[in-house]
């Protein structure tokens, strides 16, 4: 362990507060636009085809900037790229609740993507160098993993209630005082360790291939989505996204300061974590986006009702960080807190793939629900916590960032993929019935729920995928992460090694 390691910082708790509450932040803010869509595309006359733009805006920019984001806070220090962060959310969410066109919202949900990218990552490796000893990381993490997961129906519930008592425009508003709170907070009592950055000059190629190559990565599911997988922009976009990032891989073998270590990529464990997290966070978006449209268009619920309906899966989330996967995550290795748990958010889906047009909130929806929070709660926090395993501490912003583009790759690819595969099943399934249908409105609910349920199931083989690589390729000795550590390729700075990674949405 590193000198600067030894003697723990005594405000380290105080300082959890602001981190976990800009966390918050960022994660709800990814859902809480989502319902609050529909009033702002009628208030600013926002075309059917631009409307996709809102979500995809904010996507692209954090989704492509997150590897800069976790070098530049590694460069300037976490403390510092925290505080911009935080300050630049606030200005963008202001501008964005202040639009009076199209143009002018869509441009404040970029800039809210770019200073998250920033933010993010900062967040999470200033808690890799604050919490350095085992009990007390997986205390801090357990607590900052329950608000990473639950941040996202905390969106749903407060975009339903601003959307319906206030005005949309609350639903950016609503960022203002959490940001400024979180960096006052962050200038008070933050203190990072000496000797924690990463002195190096910024690589830029590598920071241009990495970005544009994310960015069409992301851009091409969402094209995808809209044009369909053979179409000549899609396939372009893919195929650019393929040559920029294999030539960004060639550029970091080569220069002397990578933006990106290849030692970061090459462990096996931190590979098994990327991959099982990227799944999972394929599935988890699918599913949010599903339910929210089963809810509120063929069930009826409003936008409140809806949020809440989602608030049982909170509880077990939270529950399943904190008193599973935080208490056992010193005394079990990882892969057998990673696997079974995403095995059990599979079950749950496998209960929601049950839907109707009048089945029971209670009976169907709830327990899906239930056994989805615990599974995921249970399974992200060793694999948060073994992401960063056995990077040295210069390395920990964007070895954190790192977890933080799989899982918002991931999102974009289960949003595109799923949202194609369910439209792909409801049109077949509306053309077949079509012929003995005496009420067209019936049959276009049938159709939609069985489109979502056909995706459904495909969410519930990419859990079980999920749930097999992380038993396979996670292979940290006994205790998991603050164990020895077997599969660490770097095996110094153990104190200092762990992050944990958003999950946003």
């Amino acid at each position: 362990m590193q000198d600067s390691a030894t003697t723990p910082d005594p405000r380290r708790w105080k300082a959890l507060i602001f981190i976990a509450l800009a966390q918050l932040m960022v994660v709800l803010d990814a859902t809480i636009v989502n319902i609050a869509l529909p009033s702002a595309q009628d208030d600013l006359g926002i075309s059917d085809g631009n409307r996709q733009w809102v979500i995809t805006a904010y996507a692209l920019a954090f989704g492509g900037l997150l590897l800069f984001g976790g070098r530049v806070s590694d460069l300037w220090g976490r403390k510092r790229a925290f505080v911009v962060g935080l300050i630049g959310f606030a200005a963008a969410s202001a501008l964005g609740g202040a639009a009076v066109n199209t143009g002018m919202l869509l441009g404040a949900r970029a800039l809210q993507g770019a200073f998250g990218a920033l933010l993010a990552p900062a967040a999470l490796s200033l808690l890799a160098v604050l919490f350095t000893e085992a009990k007390e990381r997986a205390k801090a993490f357990g607590i900052f993993g329950a608000i990473a997961g639950a941040g996202g129906g905390v969106g749903l519930i407060l975009g339903g209630l601003f959307t319906e008592y206030l005005n949309w425009r609350w639903t950016f508003f609503v960022n203002i005082p959490f940001a400024v709170v979180a960096a006052l907070g962050a200038i008070a009592v933050i203190h990072e360790p000496a000797g924690s950055r990463n002195p190096s000059k910024l690589d830029i190629p590598g920071v241009i291939l990495a970005t544009l190559g994310l960015v069409s990565l992301v851009y091409g599911f969402t094209r995808a989505e809209s044009d369909g997988w053979t179409a000549g922009m899609t396939l372009g976009l893919f195929v650019a996204s393929a040559v920029l990032l294999f030539a960004f891989l060639v550029v970091e073998k080569k220069v002397k300061a990578p933006l990106l270590p290849l030692r970061v990529l090459t462990d096996r464990n931190r590979g098994g974590v990327y991959i099982s997290l990227g799944l999972a966070a394929i599935a988890m978006f699918g599913l949010f986006l599903f339910l929210t449209y089963y809810l509120q268009v063929v069930r009826g619920y409003s936008p409140v009702k809806t949020g809440l309906a989602f608030l049982p899966m909170i509880v077990t989330m939270i529950a399943g960080s904190t008193q599973i996967g935080a208490r056992l995550m010193t005394r079990v290795p990882a892969r057998w807190l990673m696997g079974p748990g995403f095995l059990t958010a599979a079950v749950g889906m496998l209960l929601l793939t049950q839907i109707s047009l009048d089945s029971s909130y209670t009976f169907v929806v709830l327990p899906g629900l239930l056994l989805m929070g615990l599974g995921m709660g249970t399974a992200f926090m060793p694999a948060m916590s073994l992401a960063t395993h056995g990077v040295q501490a210069r390395d920990a912003g964007v070895a954190s960032a790192m977890v933080n583009t799989s899982q918002q790759v991931g999102g974009a690819i289960g949003t595109a993929l799923l949202n194609t595969i369910a439209a792909s099943a409801t049109t077949a399934y509306a053309t077949s019935h079509a012929a003995g249908a005496s009420n067209p409105k019936l049959l276009q609910l049938n159709s939609m729920v069985h489109g979502y349920s056909t995706a459904i199931w495909w969410a519930v083989g990419i859990l079980a995928v999920s749930s097999f690589i992380a038993v396979v390729f996670v292979n940290a000795g006994q205790g998991g992460p603050s164990a020895s550590g077997k599969g660490a390729a770097e095996g110094a700075d153990e104190g200092i090694e762990k992050a944990v990674p958003v999950m946003a949405h």
